[in-house]
């Protein structure tokens, strides 16, 4: 098993209080986010930024590891990930990715097919209750 962990501290009331995340790696130290970082474009994280970036560097890994498996090395996977909240919900409905990717050697139907598997597995698209979308551009 494999362990990561994270802290968030809040202080303050939903839409005027404030708090800050860590993360184990400290890739995140005490890193602000408030009310206006989630629901405005204010400069700050928020976490359904985090997630769509977790999500689209999960999903590269994933592909990756599929390509490999078929024995491809891909030049490069540029992923970029959208997620959508529905406040009125209070959820994630969505992650859309968009990939584009450069894979020397590799027929169309091979990449759409590892594609559709690395959106299916990869373990963030596991672990989302959202509709989940891949946009993919293939460059030989």
């Amino acid at each position: 098993m494999i362990k990561r962990t994270a802290n968030a501290v809040w202080q303050g009331s939903g839409k005027e209080g404030k708090g800050h995340l860590s993360t184990q790696s400290k890739t995140l130290s005490q890193t602000p986010y408030a009310f206006h970082n989630r629901f405005a474009d204010v400069t700050g994280t928020n976490p359904e930024e985090l997630i769509a970036a977790a999500h689209a560097g999960c999903f590269a890994m994933k592909l990756s590891f599929n390509l490999s498996g078929a024995g491809f090395v891909p030049q490069s996977l540029d992923v970029s990930c959208t997620i959508v909240l529905d406040p009125a919900l209070g959820a994630v409905t969505e992650s859309n990715l968009i990939l584009k990717a450069k894979v020397a050697g590799i027929s169309g139907e091979k990449f759409a097919e590892l594609v559709e598997d690395a959106e299916r597995n990869c373990p963030i698209s596991k672990l989302l209750n959202a509709k989940i979308t891949v946009n993919s551009t293939l460059e030989n």
